[in-house]
């Protein structure tokens, strides 16, 4: 029987980004965020449901989450569930999140925030730094080519 385990989510944060490391020095981060989605009733009334996900992001996309992402911003998370189980007080305990594999930014700091980053007219064609950065060890991604390439 095959499986497949993938979520993609576009929210916004609800609080912002803390970056803690565990004890062999990985960076980690629990990124909180309202995912929204509309929809009419039968009666043609409008109607707003939220969802507000955990999403544990990892290494180096921790650490430029906490460097440049707030409580509000806009993010694209892709990953994927996991189920946390844990007991207390004889009781057990459960909570399902989401894992994040890619967490890449749908909007740029502005002036006079994270460290006064310029805006993005100022950077001569450079990408905000993304918290979608690969690892050192991972692979380049498919298709190897360079972003400069690109004709837009």
């Amino acid at each position: 029987m095959a499986t497949l385990n993938k979520v993609f989510l576009i929210g916004n944060l609800t609080k912002d980004p803390e970056v803690r490391y565990t004890p062999s020095g990985s960076a980690v981060s629990d990124v909180r965020m309202a995912v929204s989605r509309k929809f009419k009733l039968a009666n043609g009334q409008e109607k707003e449901e939220t969802c507000f996900v955990t999403v544990t992001v990892w290494g180096r996309q921790a650490e430029t989450a906490g460097e440049y992402l707030r409580k509000g911003s806009p993010v694209f998370v892709e990953g994927r569930l996991k189920l946390d189980e844990w007991e207390k007080d004889g009781q057990k305990q459960s909570r399902l999140g989401v894992v994040a594999e890619r967490v890449q930014f749908l909007s740029s700091p502005r002036r006079g925030e994270v460290g006064d980053a310029p805006p993005a007219s100022e950077r001569r064609g450079k990408p905000a730094p993304a918290a979608s950065e690969p690892e050192a060890d991972e692979p380049p991604p498919a298709g190897g080519g360079d972003n400069d390439d690109l004709p837009f």
